[in-house]
């Protein structure tokens, strides 16, 4: 498709303006960065493999009700999605003991949580994102009371569901960080899943050898950053085994 305005580019993604009024166009780089932007570099193909990835969950997540701003795949790397009012938190969910949680509570990585945690981080690179407390969103207007009440049901909801479709293919679903927008129609609002879900923003580890199958691959210097991609694609049925070539849609 004709490359149109830019809107907005992030360290994984660039919006541009939509063919239609309020839609835009996702496209997906295959840029990788960690530690809010300190680390930097590219893993060949993360973009495409992204892009499928993310446009078969949401698709999903849309046949049983819950709400995202997913349309349709345009090509390899854009997806058509609706504008959102992006609200300006990163929602993690956690089932295991991993990453910053395990460093802030000194709990050794790996440990099965007594049941998932939802937690609130805000989006301010400047600021390393730090986290915060419901009391710190409603004061600061980020969200309101009802905002958050939607915002941690429909966390739940999809974390539930994500365990259940990787635990079908043989991967544990340890955390994953999402984010919410605001969707406008007339004078009616609702809350919907934004952004995209992938291996850059799930950890996803083997359900028998606890392989990372993830960005943390490239996050601690792991290698196959490239072939862990492709894998989880491959065992959700979108990635032949010949490549990611010829990639087919969701079913």
């Amino acid at each position: 498709m004709s490359r149109r305005k830019q809107i907005y580019e992030g360290k994984a993604k660039i919006l541009y303006e939509g063919p239609e009024p309020g839609t835009l166009v996702q496209y997906f780089k295959d840029d990788a960065t960690a530690f809010n932007n300190q680390k930097k570099g590219t893993i060949t193909g993360k973009g495409v493999i992204n892009n499928r990835i993310s446009e078969y969950i949401m698709t999903l997540l849309n046949e049983i009700g819950v709400p995202t701003h997913f349309v349709r795949r345009l090509n390899m790397r854009e997806q058509l999605i609706k504008e959102v009012e992006i609200i300006p938190l990163e929602v993690v969910v956690r089932n295991v003991a991993a990453g910053s949680i395990s460093t802030r509570l000194g709990i050794p990585e790996g440990t099965q949580l007594p049941r998932s945690i939802v937690e609130f981080f805000y989006k301010a690179d400047e600021l390393n994102d730090p986290m915060v407390t419901e009391e710190h969103i409603t004061a600061f207007g980020w969200a309101s009371p009802q905002d958050i009440d939607d915002v941690m049901a429909l966390a739940l909801r999809i974390n539930d569901f994500l365990i259940g479709l990787f635990l079908g293919v043989g991967i544990r679903l340890v955390d994953f960080k999402v984010e919410f927008g605001r969707l406008w129609q007339n004078d009616e609002m609702r809350i919907i899943l934004a952004d995209e879900i992938s291996p850059d923003n799930c950890r996803l580890w083997d359900i028998r050898t606890n392989e990372k199958l993830d960005k943390d691959r490239f996050r601690r210097d792991l290698g196959g950053s490239e072939e862990a991609y492709q894998e989880v694609a491959r065992r959700l049925g979108i990635l032949p085994e010949g490549g990611p070539r010829d990639m087919k849609g969701p079913r």
